[in-house]
């Protein structure tokens, strides 16, 4: 317990008074400094019977770089208490309203953070101060709860050249090649070993053509393989959650690899939670030569940008994005992160 600013001022006041009222008589030690030395003493015992609140956090929501959330603290009071709360906010979040003046009465007091960095990010712990009615004196209060918070990396559409996703839609699949279904025009991306030589050579426009297959095919799960190399980890984590994502979302199930550890997912709504966990904490690395070699897709995060190498061919990760459907001030389209 003690006194705030405004109670140092009130304190001055007084032995300043006590002075004057030594030279110049008692009349002035009654008219300023009795009342002041009631409401410090009345503050002083306010204060001091004051009882510590029970204090509880509500779990905060795991979310994508750029996203808000709220955070809520509830405190258990029988009457309106004056308080400061102020709620320690580690680095990777940051904080509108984690330190204010509030009246706690017991429907929780509420703010916003900002998820600004991939990773598993502390919000805790809160240091509670109350005043007097008056302000004159305070008593703090600390509480040791903490709360994590998951920030996964950003997940970007892609959509972008339609030869370049229509492999990696196509990674792991074991097509029967003796199914032949029609013959289209290239597009960047499309595997040379698909271009169809005879009837490319008997158009008058040179232009090239591939063959399509039918449907029948074993579809396994797509093993990808993240690595990257130091500082790059970012740029690693945002094409890694991407990719899987697509795969996710086309039906495929997915079996992720990176320096730091290894998870499947069966589909968009079971399991993808657990793979951009993985990711929201992976670092620069590599992985087992075998895995290596056994993987779909992989996923390399280099010092000239990122690639996306299937079935041997590398592709430039932005030739995946669709730039048109990217993120706006960090936010992604919608897209609900489900567990």
């Amino acid at each position: 317990m003690r006194l705030t600013r405004r109670g140092w001022a009130v304190a001055g006041v007084v032995v300043a008074s006590v002075v004057l009222a030594w030279l110049s008589g008692p009349r002035s030690l009654n008219a300023v400094v009795g009342p002041l030395i009631v409401a410090l003493a009345v503050g002083a015992l306010t204060t001091y019977r004051a009882e510590r609140p029970a204090m509880s956090r509500e779990p905060i929501a795991d979310g994508e770089v750029g996203d808000r959330r709220t955070v809520t603290l509830r405190f258990e009071v029988t009457t309106p208490v004056a308080a400061t709360v102020a709620d320690a906010v580690g680095d990777g979040v940051s904080a509108d309203g984690a330190v204010a003046e509030t009246t706690l009465t017991g429907d929780g007091h509420q703010y916003e953070i900002t998820l600004g960095a991939r990773g598993i990010h502390e919000v805790g712990p809160v240091t509670l101060t109350v005043t007097d009615v008056l302000g004159l004196v305070e008593r703090r209060f600390r509480y040791e709860s903490h709360e994590t918070v998951t920030v996964y990396p950003p997940i970007d559409e892609l959509g972008g050249e339609a030869g370049a996703v229509r492999r990696l839609e196509g990674a792991g699949k074991a097509d029967d090649r003796e199914e032949f279904d029609h013959l289209r025009e290239y597009e960047r991306g499309d595997a040379l070993r698909d271009v169809h030589w005879k009837s490319a050579a008997k158009r008058p426009d040179d232009e090239l053509v591939v063959k399509e297959f039918g449907s029948a095919s074993e579809v396994g799960a797509v093993g990808v393989v993240a690595t990257g190399v130091q500082g790059r980890s970012d740029e690693l984590a945002r094409a890694a959650a991407s990719v899987t994502s697509f795969l996710l979302e086309t039906g495929r199930p997915v079996e992720l690899t990176t320096p730091d550890g290894r998870d499947a997912a069966e589909s968009a709504a079971e399991g993808r939670r657990r793979l951009l966990e993985l990711l929201a904490v992976v670092d620069a690395g590599e992985v087992d030569e075998e895995v290596l070699a056994a993987a779909d897709v992989r996923v390399r995060a280099r010092r000239d940008g990122v690639v996306v190498e299937v079935d041997g061919v590398e592709i430039a990760y932005d030739r995946l994005r669709d730039d048109r459907r990217q993120r706006t001030g960090g936010r992604s389209t919608s897209r609900e992160v489900v567990a």
